[in-house]
């Protein structure tokens, strides 16, 4: 791979040109060697036919170099080779800086369709399969406490299991660890009944204990995360027996339960404080059907845990690869965890297999009225929020240029929705209004960053746990609005809470959008689907709880 990076160089500092003449001193000088040095490199170019080598007699005397193959072609062999050995990372900037094709792109992502994919080997006539995946983003921790990334869900929801799970197809609320569960008349105290030798990939029973550990880490956490509303609203948790547990609530929640099936509440084991945080969230130790046996920055390795309480996955090993080919793409802002590979032939859709199920992904902005700036004018707010579907639109016609230039707006937003808030400041500057996008880290954007703003960018995820993650959206988005709308979101919400039947949730949420898109407090700049990933065509596709192919039930027919 050197040679290949050291063969971009050269092509890259002559700019493309074919045939320049050039000394061996001014070769050494862009390769950063010596004169004897870059002979040796040339040579060994003029061997690999990369190149041809006309030298002149004398030092300094100008000697003829030609490119005798693209650069892009020595850009995808080193792609290739740093796939191969699992260092993509070290080959992407010199493909991005030395490849100037605009089919670079397109040939790397045909070539990722014969390295990834399924792969067989015969082993003492066993069949051992391998299922490679490429990834849009670096993994980080596997701890669910912890975990922010769709890639990280993914990975988890093969790792851990939860107390009960959802129906890829109908939604409904399954068995998991617990194989049966009551509530009582007050629906505040959940009692769950564990399977029985359900073992954890270190060899240890799942019991009681494991659960109890599993929900109070949540309970006692100071970490700001998606669906605290629900956890922190566990008063108790009490271990009754070896496999019984009971969870006692501060009051109602109807979806608590919805809540137990996303990979937030997974079970860990109790010798998680022992193994440490940081380690743990690297190497986990969970129950799912496969276990991690590799884990870095750029690659996580899964191989079958073969005493899965619910079977043996058909696949032995899953290699999962962080590929930044799209970074900062239209794929990353759509939701994508992977590479989005497109079937080229719609006849071929039946040899394809999505990756998730389906889902989309709205953007909108949220007005923040509880700071004392210009969006606490209603007129002010109806036609700044009205010109982004209508450009033409003026509410306050009185109002002049130079008053519109006075109004300056900040927007806060995180880089995934950097373009989104891009698009909508430029909107509204060409309306004459001044605007300022802050981009941070979705930590700080937690923090005070969003009181300080006047327009705030969100996204929603619209999947199975789309009624989980609106409740924690309206719940966030009511902090930065006047007291007097804010008591009526949170009132709603609570009523939300309570209410058992999915269906009458879904018309309450949409009232509480209603209300706020009527009092120009939120604008829906847009929805679509996710660029769902397609592999090819595998057999026993399912999803499972968080809307992932279900890695468990996936298998190929034998080589015969």
């Amino acid at each position: 791979m050197k040679l290949h990076n050291q063969f971009l160089k050269l092509h890259s500092h002559y700019s493309g040109v074919s045939d320049v003449s050039a000394t061996l001193d001014e070769l050494g000088l862009i390769l950063g060697c010596t004169h004897r040095n870059a002979l040796h490199i040339i040579n060994k170019m003029v061997l690999q036919q990369w190149i041809r080598w006309t030298p002149s007699r004398g030092r300094g005397r100008r000697s003829r170099l030609e490119f005798l193959v693209p650069s892009e072609e020595i850009a995808l062999q080193s792609m290739m080779k740093a796939i191969s050995r699992k260092d993509v990372l070290s080959s992407i900037d010199g493909i991005r800086t030395h490849a100037r094709s605009s089919s670079l792109q397109d040939t790397l992502q045909g070539w990722l369709l014969t390295y990834f994919g399924h792969h067989s080997e015969i082993h003492s006539d066993k069949q051992y399969d391998t299922l490679r995946l490429p990834i849009t983003q670096q993994l980080h921790t596997f701890d669910p406490l912890y975990m922010n990334l769709l890639a990280e869900s993914f990975v988890s929801s093969h790792v851990f299991d939860g107390l009960v799970r959802r129906s890829g197809e109908t939604g409904a609320i399954l068995p998991g660890l617990a194989h049966a569960w009551e509530t009582d008349s007050s629906r505040t105290v959940w009692t769950f009944y564990l399977r029985k030798e359900v073992l954890f990939h270190h060899g240890k029973v799942l019991t009681a204990g494991d659960v109890v550990y599993s929900l109070k880490r949540l309970m006692l956490t100071e970490q700001r995360t998606l669906y605290s509303y629900i956890f922190k609203e566990i008063q108790e948790v009490q271990e009754l027996g070896p496999s019984t547990v009971r969870v006692i609530l501060t009051k109602q929640s109807e979806l608590f339960l919805p809540f137990l099936c996303t990979s937030r509440a997974a079970i860990v084991p109790r010798e998680l404080e022992s193994i440490g945080e940081s380690a743990f969230g690297r190497r986990p130790v969970g129950t799912g059907p496969f276990k991690v046996v590799e884990m870095n920055q750029d690659t996580c390795v899964l191989e079958v845990f073969p005493y899965y309480f619910q079977g043996r996955a058909h696949l032995d090993r899953v290699e999962i690869m962080y590929v930044p080919l799209d970074s900062g793409s239209a794929a990353s802002e759509a939701g994508s965890a992977f590479h989005v590979i497109h079937n080229a032939s719609s006849g071929e859709e039946s040899g394809w297999s999505r990756i998730h199920s389906e889902s989309f992904v709205r953007k909108f902005v949220t007005c923040n009225t509880k700071k004392k700036g210009p969006l606490s004018d209603p007129f002010l707010r109806a036609e700044i929020l009205s010109s982004l579907q209508d450009e033409t639109v003026r509410i306050t016609p009185e109002r002049t240029p130079a008053a519109q230039a006075q109004v300056h707006l900040q927007i806060a937003t995180i880089p995934q929705y950097a373009g989104d808030a891009a698009d909508l400041a430029d909107k509204l500057q060409r309306q004459g209004y001044g605007c300022t996008v802050v981009s941070v880290s979705p930590e700080e954007f937690k923090g005070p960053i969003r009181l300080a703003s006047d327009l705030i960018v969100f996204s929603l995820l619209r999947d199975q746990d789309e009624q989980l993650r609106l409740f924690d959206l309206y719940l966030t988005l009511s902090q930065h609005l006047d007291p007097h709308t804010r008591v009526d979101i949170e009132a709603w919400l609570q009523q939300i809470s309570r209410e058992p039947d999915p269906a009458a949730r879904a018309a309450d949420f949409k009232r509480i959008e209603d209300r706020l898109t009527h009092a120009h407090l939120l604008h829906i700049l847009y929805e679509k689907p996710t660029r769902t990933a397609y592999l090819p065509s595998v057999r026993g596709v399912t999803f499972n709880s968080q809307g992932w192919v279900d890695l468990r039930h996936v298998w190929f027919p034998p080589q015969l």
